[in-house]
């Protein structure tokens, strides 16, 4: 954990393939970011998912979309680092550029349950928690795992104090139960398929835009 004197508000770092964005993930930032008192979020759209199959539309088109959600949020943002990159999209060298470029100012990671099981399993992950502190969104009904190398880290590194996030620029641990409905890009995209409207799980502006693109039909 690296400590200092001098930080600045911390931000929250949302990354994934939003392919759709819903509101069940402008939900999550918002509670994360009004629960943790972060002065901003970023979206960071991957270019190609490493643990996860490609995804369905073209990064140009989730940008798109993550542009409409959020078009109304003046302190939601888009990162466009991992799609600029190209390739497969490493967590450990986005952090590595944004402690670059922010070197005072705490980096908080969202990160679903899924995604946090899986998280030894990543391209550096003790690195990453060197240069981050990480926000496990948990589901409504869902736990965390109880046994293997991810509970180790959460018996190591997790904290309820919200002000560790505030007072060093990493290496903190915060679980963070969401109160929002469970609403699955996977699940849309199969609604969008079989001809249904998904429109009231969307943020305005990108169903509109996927019917324009002709997005996710058979």
């Amino acid at each position: 954990m690296t400590i200092s004197t001098t930080l600045t508000q911390p931000i929250a770092l949302f990354g994934g393939t939003f392919d759709p964005i819903h509101k069940g993930h402008i939900q999550t930032a918002l509670e994360i970011q009004r629960a943790y008192q972060l002065a901003e979020v970023r979206f960071i759209p991957c270019w190609q998912p490493v643990h996860r199959p490609l995804p369905f539309a073209t990064p140009e088109q989730r940008l798109a979309m993550l542009a409409c959600a959020i078009q109304n949020m003046p302190t939601f943002t888009i990162e466009e680092c991992e799609i600029q990159r190209h390739g497969p999209s490493y967590t450990i060298e986005t952090l590595e550029l944004l402690r670059q470029k922010l070197p005072q100012t705490p980096l908080c990671f969202i990160l679903g349950l899924d995604a946090w099981r899986g998280f030894a399993e990543w391209h550096r992950y003790e690195d990453i928690l060197r240069l981050a502190h990480l926000i496990i969104a948990m589901r409504p009904s869902y736990s965390l795992p109880q046994s293997g190398k991810t509970k180790e880290l959460l018996q190591q590194y997790q904290t309820q104090d919200v002000s560790a996030l505030h007072v060093s620029l990493g290496g903190s641990i915060v679980v963070h139960a969401l109160s929002e409905r469970d609403i699955s890009a996977t699940a849309i995209r199969k609604q969008i398929a079989e001809g249904k409207n998904p429109g009231d799980l969307l943020p305005n502006g990108v169903y509109d835009y996927i019917v324009k693109q002709q997005l996710y039909r058979e």
